[in-house]
């Protein structure tokens, strides 16, 4: 019965055999165990990938049941980890696969700690200064990442391979304050599917030694407009570029790149500083949250926001109170609620 287990995947002649004792060998580093990361790990474990390691640091909720394919309602009533939820679950499916789950708010040295043992990453996370770190420790230890993010209808993957396409500093040079969230803008399940469909399919070339099918294109879609583009970015790689350019710094391996927390004595409250100043349109967001129902009050210096139970207000310069919590962790996750 196991022999039969990937024949299918071994017909497919880019893969055949060869490529899929490849994938047995492989190690593949998941960040992230949310609607992304259930889809992409679910795919690899069925794949035969020899080893996937799962960093989360959240909890399963009701509202992750619509989209996040590996949990159930018991782990939504239990709130248990997401990493040991989806390495239950992924057990369940190949037991054949190591699955090593990890409940960590990560860090850039424990991010480069499990990276060094990968062959490949794969971004699930839901902010833009995780995916900075991540970009770094690829471009430091020249390992291949595929980045993914969706919201409402609408998705994006790029596959980075360090020495050879853009990095993701290269193309997205700061973190851009959109207020464009699945908290605040919703998400469909299709647009997951899609990116994790783009995701994992880019994992396998790599993985099985087909570098050479990889597109070297930023993908974009919208399922509900019926949109999709492809587009190239190789003039995008940038020499000068402290990343992945001729001189790389790697600048967001630092403390001084690092987003600042601390909670406020006696006030129910954390700040939260982002690791550079930020010019935040207030009135933007005050548009954006307003059409999507959030009660909002807003003047020339502060917008405040409510995501019961919590209060968040953004000072201009990016800096962010959360009102309701002094823990730092869980204030960050609702800080992810805007700034993704």
């Amino acid at each position: 019965m196991q022999q039969d287990r990937y024949s299918r995947q071994e017909l497919f002649k880019p893969i055949g055999s060869p490529g899929q004792e490849e994938l047995s060998r492989k190690h593949v580093l998941v960040i992230g165990a949310g609607a992304l990361g259930t889809g992409a790990s679910e795919a690899l474990v069925r794949a035969g990938v020899g080893k996937i390691t799962i960093i989360d640091r959240d909890y399963v909720e009701w509202s992750n049941l619509q989209r996040q394919s590996l949990y159930s309602e018991e782990d939504a009533r239990r709130k248990m980890p997401k990493a040991i939820a989806a390495k239950y679950r992924l057990e369940q499916v190949n037991s054949y696969v190591e699955i090593q789950a990890v409940v960590a708010d990560i860090t850039y040295e424990d991010l480069l700690k499990y990276a060094e043992k990968s062959d490949l990453m794969i971004d699930a996370t839901d902010n833009f200064e995780t995916r900075f770190v991540i970009n770094d420790v690829a471009q430091k230890l020249a390992l291949p990442w595929i980045y993914g993010a969706c919201v409402g209808s609408t998705g994006m993957s790029f596959t980075v391979v360090p020495g050879v396409t853009p990095c993701f500093n290269c193309l997205w040079e700061t973190t851009p304050p959109t207020g464009q969230t699945c908290d605040t803008a919703g998400i469909i399940s299709p647009a997951v599917t899609m990116v994790t469909a783009h995701q994992t399919a880019d994992a396998l070339k790599i993985l099985s030694g087909n570098t050479e099918a990889l597109s070297g294109k930023l993908v974009t879609f919208d399922v509900w407009q019926n949109d999709y583009q492809a587009v190239g970015v190789a003039r995008l790689k940038k020499s000068a570029c402290p990343s992945c350019g001729e001189e790389p710094t790697y600048p967001y391996l630092s403390m001084e790149t690092a987003m600042k927390t601390a909670v406020l004595c006696g006030r129910d409250t954390v700040q939260i500083r982002p690791a550079e100043k930020k010019n935040v349109d207030l009135g933007d967001l005050h548009t954006i949250f307003s059409t999507q129902g959030l009660p909002v009050q807003y003047n020339q210096f502060l917008i405040s926001i409510t995501f019961d139970p919590y209060r968040m207000v953004i000072f201009k310069d990016g800096r962010v109170l959360i009102h309701g919590t002094n823990d730092k962790t869980e204030a960050k996750k609702v800080y992810h609620r805007v700034f993704s």
